[in-house]
């Protein structure tokens, strides 16, 4: 992205390659994903074939460089490949999201070489699926008090984990987990170290599939450790260094929720201005009233908002990469922005259409049940309130 000054004043303009892969994922998702969307949302079934698509083409790790089989594009071109996806489907875009930002991005900021080339290239290119696990059944938000140990054996050589971990996106399917556990529980979230998981090794077990309200083709579930051995090799980072490493992936994976939240608006706010235009009532169009023309305005406005806000974070994540400096506040700006337009237009839009809104002959009643989780996942709309006021009073 680049900014231009002309009479008129400030531009901010895409590149020639940021335009291509809006493009490109803009078109595979229209033709790959919308004609499947309904069918998975009702099964809920993983959409696996379409996700190695999605890998073919460079979507499922942006950012990561081409050396390590990722498309090596910036920030922005996530957001606007993320974009395109969640307006098709957000349930897609969400597994492209936790293999994007919640596993690459903290495996390529943390990682060793080695562990890179083995954990991300079949990642970045589609050819597995990763997840991300910190979650736990009684440990949300509070990190600290999760209940998860892994503790190093005698020889050193392998860490055993044993616990419970909960709402693993991609848990039922994913081939490699970055997980965040309990090595010395005395010291709360700075005694939380970050492990490299192959889930096909023994002692790891797929726990219950959530059933959830919305992104249902999303595959969600418990997962188990019973005497897992994990190489030492395979923790990332430092030992107690695993709260950083997460808060680092959600500043990045909050804003790649913001730009799925900004699809999904998107994609409601297109069908109401299109029912409103289609639609009579008394002799006119509905969009001649002026109740329907407040809330197209409103959704409208919000959503473009929205849009500054998360390339503004985006810019943000791309200057850090050079100064080092966080860009919490900006990613937390834009996902509890963006997350409450998401719910905000689609239940305008479910109210703009009337009882069609509400029937499952057309996708919008899909877009309010997606919406929601925006709200939720990678800290809820008061958890980051809380890390903006803290940050802006300096109470980090």
């Amino acid at each position: 992205m680049v900014t231009t000054r002309s009479m008129e004043g400030i531009s901010l303009e895409l590149s020639e390659e940021q335009k291509m892969i809006r493009d490109a994922a803009r078109n595979f998702a229209q033709k790959e994903i919308v004609p499947i969307a309904a069918e998975y949302d009702e099964s809920g079934e993983f959409p696996l074939d379409t996700i190695k698509k999605m890998g073919a083409m460079g979507f499922m790790g942006i950012e990561v460089p081409e050396e390590y089989g990722g498309a090596g594009m910036d920030t922005i071109a996530y957001v606007l490949a993320m974009e395109e996806i969640a307006k098709a489907d957000v349930s897609h875009s969400t597994i492209m999201s936790v293999n994007n930002s919640l596993y690459c991005h903290g495996i390529m900021t943390f990682g060793t070489e080695e562990q890179k080339k083995k954990w991300i290239v079949p990642v970045a290119s589609g050819e597995k699926i990763g997840a991300y696990s910190l979650t736990e059944p009684m440990s949300g938000s509070d990190a600290g008090t999760m209940k998860s140990r892994a503790v190093l054996n005698d020889a050193g050589t392998h860490y055993v984990i044993n616990g419970r971990k909960s709402w693993v996106t991609s848990g039922p399917v994913a081939d490699y987990i970055v997980l965040f556990t309990m090595t010395e529980p005395e010291k709360k979230h700075k005694g939380i170290t970050a492990f490299l998981i192959d889930t096909s090794l023994p002692g790891f077990v797929r726990g219950k599939k959530e059933p959830k309200l919305g992104i249902r083709a999303s595959a969600t579930s418990e997962i188990v450790f019973e005497s897992y051995e994990c190489p030492v090799e395979n923790v990332l980072g430092q030992p107690g260094e695993g709260f950083k490493i997460s808060m680092v992936a959600l500043d990045a994976g909050r804003i790649g929720i913001a730009s799925q939240a900004l699809g999904v608006a998107e994609a409601a706010y297109e069908a109401s201005v299109q029912y409103a235009r289609e639609r009579h009532a008394f002799g006119q169009p509905i969009g001649s009233f002026q109740m329907i023309q407040q809330k197209i305005a409103d959704m409208k406005t919000r959503i473009e908002a929205s849009r500054l806000l998360i390339y503004n974070a985006a810019l943000a994540k791309m200057r850090s990469k050079y100064t080092g400096e966080r860009y919490s506040t900006e990613a937390s700006m834009a996902k509890l922005f963006a997350s409450e337009t998401a719910m905000f237009v689609t239940h305008a839009a479910v109210q703009i259409h009337g009882g069609m809104g509400y029937s499952k002959e057309l996708p919008i009643e899909r877009y309010f049940r997606d919406a929601k989780i925006t709200e939720i996942y990678e800290g809820t709309s008061e958890i980051q309130r809380m890390v903006i006021a803290r940050n802006e009073l300096g109470l980090r």
